[in-house]
């Protein structure tokens, strides 16, 4: 018996150092392709390198020259009608103009001119990245499409609402900025007047009497509604026990090597170096009473941070090419006409109803900004702007001259596009 008990403890001794072994080698690997991912992340957004005879064939293919001399010259026109901002244009990976008008501050104890590292609320187009942020959590097995909000909150007002209505703007839901009034902000915080969060509003929704009207039933036809995405947001922060900031950061900014992008709540004061203020008319526009709301606004990045943004998106390494091709898929045709939605991206449908150009715009409390895109032609259009001013939204000139001086079938109507 004592013979057998010495072979088996051998035995099982023998075959712990095996397991060790082998989850040392697991863990290594995995460690591995963790950095070996990470690595592929932020080479697929790194900007293009060229030979000298490549980029002489492409600036001879799209005609740089001419083409970088008319937008400098439409950038001229639009600093002349009040631009105050940072603007970057490329086609082909090749960056064909960039340039900084203004300042980043206006007053005399502050003032400062703008700089390519200059950080601007980016204000709706962050919800591009939400979107992004959500799809990343549905290929991971987290979410899936037809997940409705109760299922993380239980206690939501609004039933039969599911992630792919929250990402199209399909859900109904009323604007928590217009539905969480004034007397709410004059009773409810009375007293420490703290700036609301996501988890503020969730509640509040969740408790108030009477529940705010919807604008909608869910999925019966597209209404823009900031409400859609502050709710994705807490979503993310609910499914992974992080902060939607801290999520963002580890699985979008940090791994594309977008060091100058961040969301408006991070505490570091490092972040604060070359942060814009956003002007109305030269008046500064205080901290605003929903700025710590975020998934639908919030994030600060530079522009050269959105070309990183953009190639990614123009690549497979940020999702799975079919995952990634969702949010590209128009959703809404209730209405006439060239524009839809995606998930959490603006598009202008060609004739056969697919996108011809990508974009988003955004506009909060003296922040205008655009981020335009071709799939087919390659070209993107990224305008930041702190002092308010609509020649930001108008791109068809611009586009015109990428299409090599061809009338684009954006109409100036179309290019003055929602925010």
């Amino acid at each position: 018996m004592w013979v057998w008990m010495v072979r088996i403890n051998k035995f099982l001794n023998w075959f712990s150092i095996v397991v060790l072994v082998g989850l040392g080698v697991s863990c290594g690997q995995n460690q591995t392709n963790l950095k070996q991912s990470a690595r592929a992340l932020r080479n697929c957004a790194d900007e293009q390198i060229l030979t000298e005879a490549q980029q002489t064939a492409i600036r001879q293919q799209i005609n740089a020259d001419e083409k970088s001399r008319q937008i400098a010259e439409i950038f001229r026109q639009k600093v002349r009608g009040g631009l105050n901002g940072n603007v970057l244009v490329a086609q082909k990976g090749m960056v064909l103009y960039k340039n900084c008008f203004g300042l980043g501050h206006f007053e005399r104890s502050q003032r400062d001119t703008l700089v390519e590292d200059s950080k601007f609320q980016l204000a709706s187009l962050s919800k591009t990245f939400t979107a992004v942020g959500t799809l990343k959590l549905i290929e991971a097995g987290k979410l899936t499409f037809e997940d409705t909000i109760q299922k993380f909150y239980p206690d939501f007002p609004y039933h039969g609402i599911s992630i792919r209505e929250l990402l199209s703007h399909r859900s109904g839901l009323p604007n928590y900025q217009y539905a969480f009034d004034d007397s709410m902000k004059v009773n409810f915080y009375k007293k420490e007047k703290p700036y609301p969060t996501n988890a503020t509003i969730m509640h509040w929704f969740a408790t108030v009497k009477p529940t705010p009207r919807p604008y909608n039933i869910p999925g019966r036809g597209f209404s823009y509604s900031n409400t859609n995405y502050m709710v994705l947001a807490s979503i993310i922060e609910k499914v992974t026990g992080q902060t939607y900031e801290t999520f963002i950061h580890k699985n979008i900014f940090e791994p594309l090597g977008m060091h100058q992008t961040f969301v408006a709540t991070t505490k570091n004061d490092s972040i604060n170096h070359h942060r814009t203020a956003g002007y109305q008319w030269n008046r500064r526009i205080p901290k605003d009473y929903y700025d710590d709301v975020v998934g639908d606004k919030g994030i600060y990045s530079t522009t050269g941070d959105l070309f990183r943004w953009y190639r990614a998106l123009n690549a497979d390494c940020l999702l799975p090419k079919k995952m990634l091709a969702e949010a590209f898929i128009p959703r809404s045709f209730e209405r006439k006409g060239a524009k839809n939605y995606g998930y959490g991206f603006r598009m202008m449908l060609n004739d056969t109803k697919q996108p011809e150009y990508i974009y988003h715009s955004g506009w909060w409390k003296g922040y205008n900004t655009m981020f335009w895109f071709s799939p087919k032609d390659e070209y993107v259009i990224i305008i930041l702007g702190n002092r308010y001013n609509t020649t930001v939204y108008r791109v068809k000139e611009l586009i015109d001259v990428l299409h090599g001086g061809a009338n684009s079938k954006v109409s100036s109507e179309e290019s003055e596009v929602e925010i």
